[in-house]
C-alpha cells in the first residue's frame, strides 16, 4: 500500500463498503517460491471481518490450506494514468491515480457441505445487481450437472485481521489543480472506470 498518509484517510467503514461493492479481488499467499495468486469473486461480511469465496479444487492454493494460511486479498478499484499537462501548473511529473483496498488475514478450507449455500449466496448477491433481470438460481440447472460441477470447487473463508485502503486521488495537490486534472482524465484517462475516478478526484472521500 502507498505509504503516504494523505492517501489513507478513508476510515474502516469506507474501505469495507468499497471492498464489498467491488466483490472481486486478487488473493495472494506466500510459498517457498514465488507467491501464488488467484483472481476471485468474494462476499465480505458487513463488519469486514470475514470474506467467503470458492476455489477450483485443482488450484495450488487449495493444497496449501490443510492448515490456516496467511493471505492478502487485494481489491482494485478505478485507476488511470495522469498526465502532468492536465494540472495546468509547471514542474509536475506523470503519476497514476487509483483506489485499492487490501484485506489481510488467514484463509482456510470450509466443509464441502457448505458449498451449495455459498454458491447460492454468491449468485444472489451478484444477480441482485442486474435487476430488473430475473434472478438466476441454481435450481435452473440439471441436478446431476450441478452436483458434478460443485464437486470441482471448494468453499473457503478468510478471517480478516486488517483492512487498509489507498485512495490516491491527487489530494497532495492544491484543490484547484486537482479539479483541473479531473476533466481531461475523464475524457482521455488510460485505465479502468475513469469516470468514477474523476468523480472521486472532484470529491475525495474523507
Amino acid at each position: 500500500m502507498h505509504p503516504n498518509p494523505t492517501y489513507r484517510q478513508v476510515d474502516a467503514a469506507g474501505n469495507i463498503a468499497f471492498a464489498r461493492g467491488q466483490g472481486f479481488g486478487v488473493l495472494a499467499v506466500t510459498t517457498g517460491d514465488a507467491p501464488l495468486i488467484s483472481h476471485i469473486p468474494f462476499l465480505l461480511s458487513e463488519d469486514g471481518t470475514r470474506a467467503e469465496f470458492h476455489l477450483v479444487r485443482s488450484n495450488p492454493i487449495v493444497r496449501l490450506m490443510s492448515d490456516p494460511l496467511p493471505a492478502r486479498l487485494a481489491v482494485q478499484g478505478p485507476h488511470s494514468y495522469v498526465s502532468p499537462d492536465w494540472y495546468g501548473v509547471a514542474d509536475q511529473v506523470p503519476t497514476w491515480n487509483y483506489v485499492a483496498v487490501h484485506l489481510v488475514g488467514e484463509v482456510r478450507l470450509q466443509p464441502q457441505e457448505r458449498m451449495r449455500d455459498l454458491l447460492d449466496r454468491q449468485s444472489a448477491e451478484f444477480e441482485s445487481r442486474l435487476a430488473p433481470k430475473p434472478e438466476w438460481r441454481a435450481e435452473k440447472m440439471t441436478p446431476e450437472v450441478l452436483e458434478r460441477m460443485m464437486r470441482q470447487i471448494v468453499p473457503c473463508e478468510m478471517r480478516v485481521d486488517e483492512i487498509a485502503g489507498t485512495w490516491k486521488l491527487g489530494q497532495n495537490k492544491p484543490e484547484d489543480v486537482r479539479l483541473r486534472a479531473a476533466d481531461p482524465l475523464q475524457v482521455a484517462g488510460q485505465g479502468q472506470d475513469v469516470a468514477m475516478l474523476a468523480r472521486l478526484m472532484r470529491e475525495p472521500p474523507a
